[in-house]
């Protein structure tokens, strides 16, 4: 893989895909370079070789753990326009004591209708361990909270009882928690979201001028064509083949999509049904996932990386 020329960050790169050191190694080796770790991360983010390798490792087990040691994890809470907003937030360590110096981009992670459960939590570390600062919102926290629902079934009977302009604003709140970090770059926020946390990924991208980037995993309900007109983001959104009432439904959007010139990508995963990305459910289907989560990364990296002066 070596080519002549290269610069010495994309010479650790290489080195790391062929096998020669872990990814915590890179980082420490980069950050040598670069003078910090979360500089480090943002050069890194930057590299195709460096995006590559993260979208095409497929581990058997993708979950983060809470301890992880390479991330700083923490459960969070925010003004909210009806009181508290509850999150989950998790960034790359920034070495001891920690580097605010260099910023990175924030995403937003937007929970099924079960609320904030430990699946998403999970699913927010992993959006850390891609360089993120990651913040999974509680759309639950205007009833207290989701650990006050032990069972699925009262879970999902609080979430029929929010509204959309009051998940809305929360998620606006949320954005805003995130953009007024220490360590994110304000104008690098995206989001995303799963099943009625995609649909509301959709209603961001509508009600929210500043979101950067947006990925809807089967997001339910669908935009209309006048809203679409709203959006300003790129959207990628992932579909299931099987899930066929919900997919026949992209049609329209998609349509709208290329008629208003939106920046956009769509994907319709052959074989699965909704939910293929959960996997502590029994539609989980690891191929489907993995892909997916590549991709989601993919975009991220491309629509939210840091200006060329910062990421230096």
């Amino acid at each position: 893989m070596y080519e002549e020329n290269e610069s010495p960050i994309e010479s650790l790169v290489h080195l790391y895909v062929d096998g020669a050191f872990s990814r915590r190694e890179l980082i420490q080796r980069v950050a040598l370079h670069t003078g910090s770790i979360a500089a480090a991360i943002a050069a890194l983010s930057g590299i195709n070789e460096a995006r590559a390798e993260t979208g095409n490792s497929c581990p058997a087990d993708a979950n983060v753990a809470a301890d992880d040691k390479d991330l700083t994890v923490s459960d969070v809470q925010f003004p909210g326009e009806a009181g508290a907003v509850f999150g989950h937030l998790a960034y790359p360590k920034l070495g001891d004591p920690p580097d605010f110096s260099r910023k990175l981009p924030g995403v937003l992670v937007i929970h099924e209708n079960r609320g904030l459960v430990e699946h998403i939590r999970d699913v927010t570390r992993r959006v850390a361990r891609g360089g993120f600062v990651a913040l999974g919102v509680d759309l639950l926290s205007r009833q207290g909270g989701t650990p006050q629902f032990t069972d699925p079934a009262d879970l999902a009977r609080a979430y029929s009882q929010t509204t959309v302009d009051g998940r809305l604003a929360d998620m606006n709140s949320a954005f805003a928690f995130l953009k007024s970090h220490a360590l994110v770059l304000p104008g690098r926020i995206g989001a995303v979201g799963f099943c009625a946390g995609g649909g509301n990924v959709w209603n961001l991208a509508v009600n929210q001028e500043e979101l950067a980037a947006a990925v809807a995993f089967y997001g339910t309900p669908l935009p209309s064509a006048e809203q679409i007109e709203r959006i300003k983001c790129p959207v990628l959104g992932i579909y299931a083949e099987l899930d066929r009432n919900l997919t026949l439904g992209t049609t329209n959007v998609i349509t709208a999509m290329i008629n208003q010139r939106k920046t956009f990508g769509f994907h319709i995963y052959q074989g699965v049904g909704h939910a293929f990305h959960n996997d502590t459910g029994p539609a989980y289907d690891s191929t489907a996932s993995c892909d997916a989560w590549n991709r989601t990364l993919l975009w991220f990296y491309k629509f939210l990386q840091p200006p060329a002066a910062t990421a230096s």
